[in-house]
């Protein structure tokens, strides 16, 4: 019997979740191939191999066939699924950024004095930021695509409100630390007038005097990843 291939996890890890661990489960090759994104072919193919190598055990009817995962099977499920925990949790959690400072436009100073965010950035955050925020461009397009990341993650979230007169979108905030000493939090915002080559730094004080930055400087920016598991 030869390791489970990395083509086949997909559709052992389907079988699983139809209950074919322990019971026989009808299925189609045609819904197999769909719910794995591949061709029926390919679905039949799969389920071919994992029965030749032991990792399953198949009944055909006609068009129908019937499919329970083998032991040897499941074992080597589990031992992929403990390997990923053991290296998801063992795993760096935090993302370093480089970029320039560049001027901005004021609007942070405006947005960071709102008293319907700074009540929240007391009670989530522990301080009220310094009215503006730190802008960095970052100068590597790994370094942009990585933070395209952080629309989906749960940082601390600061909720949207409405003054009665217009509605402020809601900010995330994630920690981190400006040349590995300041710090700080990242801000992603929901609406923003920035792409993601520019992100913004919030903090207590003024970052540019209490990091002494200029515009033009270049900086490292160390962020805290929130624990996905």
């Amino acid at each position: 019997m030869s390791d489970l291939k990395i083509q086949h996890i997909l559709t052992l890890s389907q079988l699983l979740s139809k209950g074919a661990r322990y019971n026989f489960i009808q299925i189609t090759t045609s819904s197999l191939g769909k719910n794995i994104k591949k061709s029926q072919q390919s679905a039949s193919k799969h389920l071919l191999e994992l029965e030749t190598n032991g990792f399953i055990e198949r009944v055909v009817h006609g068009r129908k066939v019937s499919v329970k995962i083998t032991q040897d099977g499941y074992a080597e499920l589990l031992k992929l699924h403990l390997l990923l925990r053991a290296n998801i949790e063992t795993s760096v959690h935090s993302l370093e950024l480089k970029g320039t400072i560049i001027s901005g436009i004021g609007e942070g100073a405006y947005y960071m004095s709102l008293k319907g965010y700074t009540k929240q950035f007391k009670s989530k955050i522990g301080f009220v930021p310094f009215p503006g925020t730190l802008n960095v461009k970052l100068n590597q397009p790994e370094y942009i695509q990585a933070v395209e990341q952080f629309i989906i993650l749960d940082g601390i979230m600061i909720e949207p409100f409405s003054d009665g007169k217009r509605t402020y979108g809601w900010v995330k905030c994630f920690h981190a630390k400006l040349n590995n000493s300041t710090k700080c939090e990242l801000i992603r915002l929901e609406r923003t007038h920035h792409d993601n080559s520019v992100i913004e730094l919030i903090s207590k004080n003024n970052l540019r005097k209490t990091a002494k930055l200029k515009t033009g400087a270049k900086v490292t920016i160390k962020i805290l990843i929130p624990n996905l598991s």
